[in-house]
C-alpha cells in the first residue's frame, strides 16, 4: 500500500507517524567535495610516476590486440611494432589535453542531472555479481526480476546517482541477448543515470541505439547520458573486444572509463609506486586513444584496484596498499585534469558480517578523502564480487550519504545563531528544547536509519534484531513503497519492439553477440 493510501485509511497521529517514517527517496545532488584531499606524494613524486610512466609507454609499449586500433595509432604517428605500440611522450600529452576535464550526465529526469569533475562526485551501485543474497539472505543464482529489484532499490536510495547497468547478472536471459533485458531494466526501473553495456561491440552499439530511443536523435552528440567502462588486461594490453566498445561509446561522444585492473603483485610489480606507474601508463595509452577516436570526447581515467594474497593467491581489498594506491592515483588525474574512478565498499567476506563491514569502511574512507569523481561499486559488493547482498545494498547506501555529508564539509551558515544559543543556554543548561537545536536537529548530526544507537532494553524490546535483519526489513519496506517512475509510452513502446527485432535478428545463444 503506498505511503497516500496509508494516511487516507488511518488519519490523525498514525497518518502524521506514516509521513514521519516514510522512507525518503529523493536523491542528493552531485557531491561537492568541501574537504581537502589527501596527497602522499610532494611535487617531484607526482613527476617521478609520470616520467616513468611515459618512460614505459616509450620504451616497453603496450600491445592493442585490435586491427583497427592498430591502423588508428599509425595514423596518429605512433611506431606500431607488429600489435605493440610505442607511444611518444609528446603524443600522449597532446592527446590528453583535449579530454574534457568536466561532464554533466542527463538523465530522463532532469531533476536527476549530475555533474563529475574536479570537485563533483558521485556514487554509482556496484554491478557485474553472478549471484546474490536475496530478501532471505539465501545466496543463489539471479533473475531478470532480481535486477529490477536492484534497480528499484538504487532508485530510492537517495546517495546513490546512478541505477548501473547489471548489478547482478540475470541469469535466465540467455547472454545473447541480456545486454538488451539489462539496459531496459536501468531505464525502465529508474529515471537516474545508468550505464552502458561494453560486453561486446555489437552490444555497446545496440545499448547506444537505446539510448537514442530514450533521449531522443542527435541528443547524444551533445550530452553524456551514459557510461561505457572498458577495462585492460594488465599488464599493458588492450583488447580487441573492449577497444571496439570503446570506439562505439567515443563515436557517439558517451563517456568511457578507462580502466586497468590491478591485482597488486600478479598483474603488476609488488611494489605500490611502481604499480601505480605500471597502471598510470595503462589508463594514459587508453586515455589518448579516446582521442585518436574522436578529438575532445569525454573519458574518465579509470582503475580496478586489488592486491594479491601471497598466501593463497586470491584478490584482496581494504588492505592498506589500495588505500595508498588510490590516493596516488587522485593525485596523478588531477595532474592530467581529467575526471576518474574508483571502486568504493569493496570486500571479500562471503556474508554480511564484521569483516565485510571493516573492508568496506577502510575502501571508502580513502575513496573520499583521494577525491574520485566517479565512485563505482558503491553498494552491494561483497565475496570479491562474486555476489551482490541485498542487506548489504541498503547499509552501503546509507553509508554513502555518511561518506556525502561529511565530504562536504563543515557548515558555517547558522554558527552566528548557533554561538547565541550558547548565551541563552548559559552554564549548567541544556539545548535540547531551544529554538536553534529544534529548527537545525536534522540537518546537524546525520541520523543513521539501519545502526542502532538505542540502550540494550530498548532493542531487546525492538526486538534484538542485528543490521542484517534490519537491513532486510528496510528494502522489504522501500520495495512496498516504490512506485515507477513514469516512462513516456511512446518511448517505452519503441524500446520494447527495438529489443523485440534485436532478440530476433542475434540468436539465442548463450555466448557474447559478437556477429549480428
Amino acid at each position: 500500500m503506498t505511503i497516500e493510501a496509508q494516511v487516507a485509511r488511518r488519519g490523525g497521529r498514525d497518518a502524521r507517524r506514516i509521513i514521519r517514517t516514510a522512507p525518503k527517496v529523493e536523491m542528493l545532488p552531485t557531491l561537492k567535495r568541501g574537504l581537502p584531499v589527501i596527497e602522499p606524494m610532494d611535487a617531484e613524486q607526482v613527476e617521478r610516476i609520470h616520467e616513468a610512466s611515459l618512460a614505459i609507454l616509450e620504451e616497453v609499449g603496450v600491445v592493442f590486440r585490435d586491427p583497427i586500433a592498430l591502423e588508428d595509432w599509425k595514423r596518429a604517428g605512433a611506431d606500431v611494432r607488429g600489435e605493440r605500440v610505442h607511444l611518444d611522450r609528446a603524443l600522449v600529452m597532446d592527446l590528453i589535453k583535449t579530454i574534457p576535464p568536466d561532464i554533466e550526465y542527463f538523465a530522463r529526469n532532469p531533476a536527476k542531472n549530475v555533474q563529475l569533475g574536479g570537485p563533483n562526485s558521485i556514487f554509482v551501485p556496484m554491478t557485474g555479481a553472478p549471484y546474490m543474497r536475496d530478501l532471505d539472505d539465501v545466496r543463489r543464482g539471479p533473475t531478470i526480476a532480481d535486477l529490477g529489484t536492484f534497480h528499484k532499490l538504487a532508485h530510492m536510495m537517495p546517495a546513490l546517482h546512478s541505477s548501473a547497468h547489471h548489478i547482478v547478472e540475470p541469469m535466465d536471459i540467455v547472454v545473447a541477448h541480456r545486454h538488451l533485458h539489462i539496459t531496459y531494466s536501468s531505464m525502465k526501473h529508474s529515471d537516474k543515470i545508468f550505464m552502458g553495456m561494453t560486453t561486446s561491440p555489437k552490444n555497446a552499439e545496440d545499448v547506444l541505439d537505446m539510448c537514442e530511443i530514450l533521449f531522443g536523435e542527435g541528443f547524444m552528440e551533445t550530452h553524456a547520458v551514459t557510461t561505457g567502462n572498458c577495462n585492460g588486461n594488465s599488464p599493458l594490453v588492450w583488447d580487441q573486444v573492449m577497444l571496439g566498445a570503446m570506439r562505439a561509446f567515443c563515436r557517439r561522444n558517451q563517456p568511457v572509463l578507462c580502466s586497468p585492473f590491478v591485482l597488486g603483485g600478479a598483474n603488476t610489480p609488488a611494489s605500490t609506486a611502481a604499480a601505480v606507474a605500471q597502471l598510470n601508463a595503462e589508463a594514459l595509452s587508453a586515455l589518448a586513444y579516446t582521442q585518436v577516436i574522436r578529438k575532445g570526447c569525454p573519458a574518465i581515467y579509470g582503475h580496478y584496484l586489488s592486491t594479491v594474497s601471497m598466501q593463497s593467491g586470491a584478490p584482496m581489498a581494504g588492505t592498506p596498499e589500495i588505500s595508498l594506491m588510490n590516493f596516488m592515483i587522485g593525485q596523478m588525474a588531477r595532474r592530467y585534469n581529467v575526471p576518474w574512478r574508483t571502486s568504493n565498499l569493496l570486500g571479500g567476506a562471503k556474508i554480511f558480517d564484521a569483516q565485510a563491514g571493516y573492508e568496506s569502511a577502510m575502501t571508502m574512507m580513502a575513496v573520499l578523502m583521494s577525491g574520485a569523481n566517479y565512485i563505482w561499486h558503491s553498494a552491494g559488493w561483497n565475496e570479491a564480487g562474486m555476489h551482490c547482498s541485498i542487506a548489504k545494498f541498503v547499509v552501503d547506501a546509507e553509508v554513502c550519504a555518511m561518506g556525502y555529508r561529511m565530504t562536504q564539509g563543515i557548515h558555517w551558515d547558522d554558527f552566528d545563531e548557533a554561538l547565541a544559543a550558547i548565551r541563552d543556554v548559559g552554564p549548567g543548561g541544556h539545548y535540547l528544547g531551544h529554538p536553534h537545536t529544534q529548527a537545525n536537529f536534522e540537518r546537524a548530526f546525520f541520523i543513521p536509519k539501519l545502526f542502532d544507537n538505542n540502550s540494550i532494553e530498548q532493542w531487546k524490546v525492538d526486538g534484538s534484531k542485528d543490521i542484517k535483519q534490519r537491513a532486510l526489513d528496510h528494502a522489504k519496506h522501500l520495495l512496498g513503497e516504490y512506485q515507477e517512475p513514469t516512462l513516456d509510452q511512446a518511448k517505452d513502446e519503441e524500446l520494447r519492439a527495438y529489443i523485440d527485432r534485436r532478440s530476433r535478428e542475434i540468436p539465442a545463444v548463450d555466448a557474447l553477440n559478437e556477429d549480428y
